[in-house]
């Protein structure tokens, strides 16, 4: 435990080594880059008065604290005390803004014009356009042409914040290749740009910094659990998987807590489940790929989960054992939207929608016992899923 904690509360090894996973596997035009961020974020995240100007921008501008919400209906239903951690009541909508607003500050700290980003269900890109608008950088958002027919209102509204959406044609058109793109691209404008990567993966120091700016979110439900709970602390913290981004911030507030930690990846993108390490996108990892260590494809309804890795940190903490990840599946995903829908009033995103599939079925199979209390973060809205639920009704 002691070793976790460890790790959680300060920079990881060596080159953002978490066990055998992280690290920094880029092309040497651009290590200099990835240096510079790690000086600069190292020296942000030091200095009261970074943290001071990040902390008023989530008050007054995302809305933070988010609340812990007790699903009332549903807990009577499945003999639990669920409790939903609210991002989706963050300005823009989900928890990339956590994350965006602290990379944005960072990057006009270190004097640069412009952010780059690659984006799969939009949020992230809606998230750094959003920033971008707040404090005047131009933004170039790099998408997946399926993602885009998939997430059309979401890239209508990056457009309305000025942000230049770029469509990525190559492979599956989905995160991957807007991700691969966007690192191209990143490496002939590294002198005035910025790289604002939107989860818990790429190259040191990503994983670790995107961590920290998400760790928001655990801080304030352990917060919040200890002013409601009889123990504290819950006895099950959930959240879904993709990158990882939302369950590294959660996970993050509760590592030396008893609390079970439950990461819920998209059965067809399970990149702990099924995949193998291996090195995408610039960090090693647990990483989906075929018998000659090609990269296969993710499928998930969600396009945030449709991603064949997943963030360092977790299959770190999977391979010690202080977390456990399971999946769900499209079908179930879709029942459980409207099942909370209905129960609560809360269209989540379908990414969300992965964490409470799993809650259902594992209250109603016993490995959630009667009378546990469950924390599960709801990372986004739904608004942007409405147009695929639409087709499958």
């Amino acid at each position: 435990m002691d070793q976790l904690v460890r790790a959680d509360s300060r920079r990881p090894a060596g080159l953002g080594r978490f066990g055998e996973y992280g690290g920094r596997f880029v092309p040497e035009s651009l290590v200099p880059a990835c240096e510079e961020v790690e000086r600069a974020f190292a020296e942000a995240w030091a200095d009261p008065v970074f943290h001071a100007e990040l902390h008023h921008l989530l008050s007054v501008y995302v809305g933070r604290p988010t609340p812990l919400t007790p699903a009332v209906r549903l807990s009577a239903e499945l003999g639990i005390t669920l409790l939903l951690k609210r991002e989706d009541l963050t300005h823009t909508g989900s928890h990339k803004i956590n994350n965006v607003l602290g990379q944005a500050l960072l990057a006009r700290r270190m004097g640069k014009r412009r952010l780059i980003a690659e984006t799969g269900a939009g949020q992230h890109g809606v998230a750094t356009a959003t920033a971008g608008a707040l404090l005047g950088l131009d933004v170039t958002v790099f998408m997946g042409e399926r993602d885009i027919e998939r997430q059309e209102l979401n890239v209508f509204r990056m457009k309305m914040l000025g942000a230049e959406v770029v469509p990525v044609t190559a492979g599956s058109r989905t995160l991957k290749d807007a991700t691969s793109e966007a690192f191209r691209h990143w490496v002939t404008v590294v002198d005035d740009s910025y790289y604002c990567l939107g989860s818990a993966l790429g190259p040191h120091p990503y994983p670790w910094m995107v961590r920290q700016f998400q760790r928001v979110i655990g801080d304030e439900a352990r917060a919040q659990c200890a002013g409601r709970l009889s123990a504290a602390t819950p006895d099950f913290v959930v959240a879904c998987v993709g990158g990882g981004s939302n369950a590294a911030g959660t996970f993050a507030g509760f590592l030396d807590t008893p609390a079970r930690l439950i990461g819920v990846e998209a059965a067809g993108g399970a990149a702990i489940g099924a995949g193998r390490p291996g090195v995408l996108h610039g960090f090693r990892s647990r990483v989906l790929q075929d018998e000659h260590g090609q990269i296969t494809e993710a499928h998930s309804i969600s396009a945030g989960l449709d991603y064949p890795g997943v963030g360092p940190e977790h299959a770190y903490l999977a391979e010690t054992g202080r977390a456990t990840y399971v999946t769900a599946d499209d079908a179930e995903v879709v029942a459980a939207t409207h099942r909370l829908a209905r129960s609560e009033g809360i269209l989540c995103a379908l990414e969300s929608a992965h964490a409470v599939a799993w809650v259902l079925r594992a209250a109603q199979d016993g490995t959630i016992p009667q009378g546990s209390t469950v924390v599960l973060t709801l990372s986004g809205r739904g608004d942007k899923d409405m147009a695929t639920l639409m087709e499958l009704s």
